[in-house]
């Protein structure tokens, strides 16, 4: 089997180590020169919970050839239609583009590619880069080889094809297959809305949103608009550590505290955590936000149902971006507190 990495940042230099050394036949494919020079000469070196180097072969975009059996989709959303379409000449009928990307970007992917070829993909580790060549494991060694990935046909087929890519996948770490990949990055999705959402547009860590009593509020409104908007789209939500995400809804005021109290325990161990977009505002780049808060609003059209708090994120973000600038918490929390009062007397 031909694999290729498509965007061999942090996550796809450890995928790309351990496949490789896995005996794959794999490219890690990156438009960061300097990066795919070290990858080349040196390795990809694996440090953090763990201290790993195998030697790659790694090529820039323009340097793909011939065709892959397997590509993992690990771009940001913002390039794929570039990306995808400059992908295709380099696919075959039988090819599978399985989508390890943040969102919900499985039908946007297959309007390119084909949905016969896209299968659905959640990484469940976390890595940081650290230099050309270096990527940071940054979850227990144990976890990850226990749990790495999630996968899954697009209709929840157990198919013969989703086996194989498991069988690659369990190379790198522990690979599950799900009958409900879809339930599962919406689930996720949730959660990045409500706390990767806020900690960009209001520039804090999780535990800022938890502390502050507006911005855990708001954080429940977002759950709430996420599971409307996710069953009105026949959205089933997957369970995440045995915790029915769905329950998160809100039937009426009376349920905020309930879900307040929650929602803080649930996130308490990631109160140190900064949102991945904040670190982009940080950077002065533009972020995922159409492609995370974003959704909601995007599948809620023709339904019905409002989204105020998404829109709301969306937009703060947005200025953020065309200010090239972080958000000022003491400011934007106002806004999210004028929303709350507005939707209390509704």
């Amino acid at each position: 089997m031909r694999i290729a990495i498509l965007g061999a940042g942090s996550l796809g230099t450890i995928v790309g180590a351990y496949l490789s050394d896995g005996g794959m036949d794999v490219e890690l494919i990156d438009t960061y020169q300097e990066h795919v020079e070290a990858l080349n000469q040196h390795g990809a070196k694996v440090v953090g919970t763990t201290d790993f180097i195998a030697p790659v072969k790694a090529i820039t975009p323009q340097q793909k050839s011939g065709t892959y059996d397997l590509v993992l989709l690990l771009t940001k959303q913002l390039y794929n239609g570039a990306v995808l379409e400059e992908l295709l000449p380099f696919l075959h009928k039988d090819s599978v583009v399985c989508s390890l990307q943040n969102g919900i970007p499985e039908q946007s992917v297959a309007a390119v590619v084909g949905e016969h070829r896209v299968i659905a993909g959640s990484v469940e580790f976390g890595a940081t880069f650290m230099e050309p060549g270096v990527s940071k494991l940054t979850t227990a060694y144990t976890q990850f080889k226990k749990y790495a990935f999630q996968i899954g046909e697009l209709n929840g087929a157990m198919t013969e094809r989703i086996q194989q890519i498991k069988t690659v996948l369990d190379h790198v770490g522990g690979t599950h297959v799900s009958d409900n990949l879809v339930g599962t990055k919406w689930s996720k999705l949730l959660i990045n809305n409500a706390f990767s959402g806020l900690s960009a547009a209001l520039n804090g860590e999780y535990g800022h949103i938890l502390d502050d009593e507006t911005g855990i509020v708001s954080a429940v409104h977002i759950a709430d608009e996420t599971i409307k908007v996710g069953h009105a789209n026949g959205i089933h939500f997957a369970t995440m550590g045995g915790f029915d995400i769905a329950s998160l809804e809100l039937h009426s005021s009376d349920d905020i505290p309930e879900r307040v109290h929650t929602l803080r325990t649930m996130m308490e161990p990631s109160r140190l955590l900064k949102a991945s977009m904040l670190q982009d505002l940080e950077k002065q780049r533009k972020t995922e936000i159409q492609y995370i808060n974003g959704v909601v609003p995007q599948h809620a059209a023709g339904t019905g149902i409002a989204t105020p708090f998404n829109d709301l994120v969306v937009k703060l973000v947005q200025a953020a971006e065309a200010r090239q600038d972080v958000p000022d918490f003491a400011e934007n929390i106002q806004l999210f507190q004028r929303l709350i009062e507005a939707e209390s007397v509704k």
